[in-house]
């Protein structure tokens, strides 16, 4: 169990796009589906250390939970705070920060990596929903004509976003997290490593569904972008501030629903820059392609900003 979030996480695993060398921590099984047949592999601690798993169950959802400064507030401690699972709450905060810590050592770590390998990376997050995966596979079959593209999907279970990104003609490995709700750095750096090499170019991470717990995890990205969709309503940057306030961009999708669903716009972006001023936001639609243009060529800035620019111009 995670002891910064309090999900009960399962160990997690990486499925493939292509046969790789087996590890020695690593054991592989042969899946058949009908005529179609791939490897599944199951990582072993270098995906995630089960060493840190705390367990408690959450036996008030009234209490609040907090990843600010490095600490928890555990929604299973008892009035006083106390205890937590027999714990006590200084071991619990000290748990959760040792995590945290361990986490963003391997996030710089992957940093360096991507520096090394010029690469621009984004971590989309968002509730479920929202159409991530939707706006992923518009996105990157058009961008694929520019830049070296590669995705790593984050799912408590299936492949299936995986295989829809893979059927445009990009490679991407899933990361299945079992009960867990969100992508750590070290879930990460094991699925670029199955990545087939590429440089100079622009790695997506859809990150499991959830406006708490992957605002907490650095993963080594270049910024994240949250999406929203016009059918959540307009209160969720103040719902959830954390995700929105760790967040450069802000994608407001299904835009071309708004209408139906009485969406204001200008409410949503004002509850969002009340809880991150700087965030940009654009308006696109995964379904008829409204604002693509604009979004890519916010990637394209993103690219030019960087030292070391990433190869290509934006379609």
């Amino acid at each position: 169990m995670c002891s910064i979030c309090g999900c009960a996480e399962g160990a997690p695993s990486t499925e493939p796009t292509h046969a790789q060398g087996a590890h020695a921590d690593d054991h592989r099984h042969a899946h058949d589906h009908g005529d179609r047949r791939h490897d599944h592999v199951h990582a072993g601690q270098d995906v995630h250390d089960s060493r840190h798993r705390h367990h408690h169950r959450h036996r008030d959802h009234g209490r609040q939970q907090a990843h600010g400064g490095r600490g928890l507030v555990d929604c299973a401690a008892d009035p006083a705070g106390l205890k937590v699972g027999g714990m006590s709450s200084e071991r619990v905060i000290r748990v959760g920060r040792d995590m945290l810590g361990k986490n963003d050592r391997i996030a710089a770590d992957n940093r360096a990596r991507f520096l090394a390998d010029d690469m621009l990376v984004f971590n989309l997050v968002s509730s479920p929903g929202a159409g991530k995966t939707s706006l992923l596979v518009r996105a990157v079959c058009e961008l694929k004509r520019s830049w070296p593209l590669g995705v790593i999907e984050g799912d408590q279970q299936t492949s299936n976003d995986a295989e829809r990104i893979r059927a445009t003609g990009v490679p991407a490995i899933q990361i299945n997290t079992g009960k867990g709700c969100h992508l750590d750095a070290a879930m990460v750096s094991e699925a670029y490593r199955r990545l087939p090499p590429f440089k100079r170019g622009i790695l997506f991470i859809e990150n499991v569904g959830n406006l708490v717990c992957p605002a907490a995890f650095d993963l080594g990205e270049a910024c994240k972008i949250v999406v929203l969709s016009t059918t959540e309503g307009e209160d969720k940057p103040l719902k959830y501030p954390e995700m929105f306030a760790a967040s450069s961009l802000m994608l407001i999708n299904k835009i071309d629903l708004a209408r139906l669903v009485d969406f204001d716009l200008g409410q949503t972006v004002e509850y969002a820059r009340r809880v991150n001023p700087g965030i940009e936001v654009l308006t696109v639609s995964a379904r008829t392609g409204e604002g693509f243009a604009a979004l890519y060529a916010w990637i394209g800035k993103q690219a030019a900003d960087r030292t070391h620019p990433v190869a290509g111009t934006a379609p």
